[in-house]
Order: C-alpha cells, then structure tokens, then sequence
C-alpha cells in the first residue's frame, strides 16, 4: 500500500480566531448603529441587514474549507479550495524540516499556494508552521493546527523513504 496517509488535517477558512473576532465586531457595531438610529428607518434596515449579512457570512465561512494536507509516504499533498490546483511535495527532495511560528504579525490572511521571497506559503489559522527546504533551497511554509503532528508524521515518512 503505497499511499497510506499518516497524517491528514483541513484547514477551514473561517475559523481563525483573529477574523472571528473582526467579523464579529463589524456585526456588533451595525446592530448599535441600528439600535441608535431610530429617526432614519431606512438606513436603520441597512444596518440591519449588513449585520445579519455579515453573522451569516461568518458561519459559512466556518464550514468551508480552504485546504487539505496529508502526508503519505513518498509526498505531502495540498489540495485546497475548488479550482485551486493540487501541489504534492516530493519527501526525497527535502532536507530540512523544522517547527516554527509562522508570521511574527498578528493578523494573518489565509493564502494557498503564495509564492514570495522563495517562499511557499499554505496558511488558514493557527501560530504554527512546518517549514520545509527542498534541495533547491525552495521553502514551503504550512499552516497547521497541529504542527508538531505533522512534522512527526513527515520526520516518520522521511525515515521510511
């Protein structure tokens, strides 16, 4: 069995904690705009709908998925959301694998497929990366709400390679 998954994560699009709280935020001041604002009913009823608009939104955004890792034992395989394309990480061409914070920025946007500087980057939520360095110096940097899973489920492919 060639393509037995030791690892297998999703990483949905809107539950980071960060942008929760945006959201939410946004849907909080536009029911106190539309509490306040009871001489003008038809921007009270905008504000109305916005807030709604924005909670309905949110939960949408909670179930949807932005992308999908799983590690077997040759690749790592990143399938993200509708006509992203699938990106598989050949395990014989890295040579360093490390555990770091991804960003030292608070707010993080979620990318998928993100090319800059020679970097890679896969994020939705979390602090954590595995950062991985093939032999072309390339680094792919992804997101994981279980970071120190993934990386021993990659360490154990690299091994059994």
């Amino acid at each position: 069995m060639d393509d037995q998954i030791l690892f297998q994560e999703k990483q949905y699009l809107g539950r980071d904690g960060t942008w929760i709280s945006v959201r939410l935020i946004l849907a909080l001041f536009c029911f106190v705009a539309y509490y306040i604002n009871w001489e003008h009913v038809v921007s009270q009823q905008l504000f109305f709908i916005v807030g709604v608009s924005i909670l309905i939104v949110s939960i949408i955004m909670l179930y949807m998925v932005n992308y999908r890792t799983q590690v077997t034992k040759t690749h790592v395989i990143l399938s993200g959301l509708w006509t992203t394309s699938l990106v598989k990480i050949d395990l014989n061409s890295i040579v360093k694998m490390e555990k770091k914070r991804y960003s030292s920025f608070i707010f993080n946007n979620p990318v998928y497929n993100l090319h800059k500087n020679g970097k890679i980057r896969f994020y939705s939520g979390g602090k954590e990366a595995v950062w991985l360095t093939d032999k072309d110096g390339l680094i792919y940097v992804v997101g994981s709400q279980q970071p120190q899973q993934f990386l021993m489920a990659v360490q154990q492919a690299k091994g059994q390679s």
